[in-house]
């Protein structure tokens, strides 16, 4: 595995792995690496020559610093996990590389309602710093696909819109999410749960299962009812939001028949350890 820090010898290496017609597979991370992240690098060496992988803890993307200054910072088992899946590049810069004084790389985008809902709306600016370093890192890489996770399913759909925004020419591949033996969403907050916590964290895939089962005959207002009065009965824990949207528009839907594909995300504080999932109701997009 390859290692850079400076963005112009990333670029003189790709250059030529461009000019051998190798295609670019990228792969955005702040590390602290798990299975999730390994699922995306195996999935991008199939359908790519040449994978890149970025770990940038991005600061513009925290609207709570006390969060940003807790991330973990793993970098030394996260090589060896990059390793052990034959990762062919590491792009590791600091800040300075990646936002260069000068240069200005904010965009002027607009996301509509797809920024403002969900997440949006209990971390504002959230959206808007990862919009920035994901279309910067894009610039920098300049990838013919792009591989992130379903977890992050409203950043997903951001990115999306953004590609659209900016005519790229790199293609999104979404992949499923990673689980934990119990249901779990991997994330490399689940460390920092208590072991209390930790135990009770599955019952969030196990409701999400469960709910469903039941979106065909049951009203959508009251299967989120149940569903935060099952979450906010576990100690420590509390609902921050569940919603029953459209996979693309991120808009609430009432009812199954009015959209060919459903999602409901939700947002729970386990004590101190945010966490987020989602789960696909219904997916057809023919």
């Amino acid at each position: 595995m390859l290692n850079f820090k400076k963005v112009e010898d990333l670029q003189q290496y790709l250059e030529d792995v461009k000019q051998k017609r190798r295609s670019i597979g990228f792969i955005p991370t702040m590390g602290a690496l798990h299975d999730g992240h390994l699922s995306l690098i195996k999935r991008a060496k199939e359908e790519t020559s040449c994978v890149v992988v970025c770990i940038f803890v991005n600061p513009t993307q925290f609207n709570d610093t006390a969060d940003l200054d807790k991330y973990p910072r793993t970098i030394a088992n996260d090589i060896l996990q990059l390793t052990s899946v034959e990762t062919d590049v590491l792009f590791f810069p600091d800040v300075e590389e990646v936002y260069p004084k000068g240069l200005n790389t904010k965009l002027e985008l607009d996301f509509g309602q797809l920024a403002t809902v969900m997440e949006g709306e209990f971390r504002p600016g959230h959206f808007d710093g990862m919009a920035q370093v994901v279309n910067r890192l894009l610039e920098i890489v300049k990838p013919n696909k792009l591989f992130m996770g379903q977890k992050d399913f409203q950043q997903a759909a951001i990115v999306r819109s953004m590609l659209k925004q900016t005519e790229s020419n790199t293609e999104l591949i979404i992949c499923p999410i990673v689980r934990e033996m119990d249901g779990l969403a991997m994330s490399s907050r689940n460390v920092r749960l208590t072991t209390e916590n930790r135990k009770n964290a599955p019952k969030i895939s196990k409701l999400l299962i469960e709910l469903g089962t039941k979106i065909k005959r049951e009203n959508f207002d009251k299967l989120k009812e149940e569903f935060a009065k099952e979450i906010n009965s576990l100690p420590e824990f509390k609902l921050e939001y569940i919603d029953i949207v459209d996979g693309i528009t991120l808009q609430s839907v009432d009812a199954y028949d009015d959209s060919d594909f459903i999602v409901v995300c939700i947002a729970t504080w386990a004590g101190k350890i945010r966490l987020i999932d989602n789960y696909i109701l219904k997916e057809n997009q023919d």
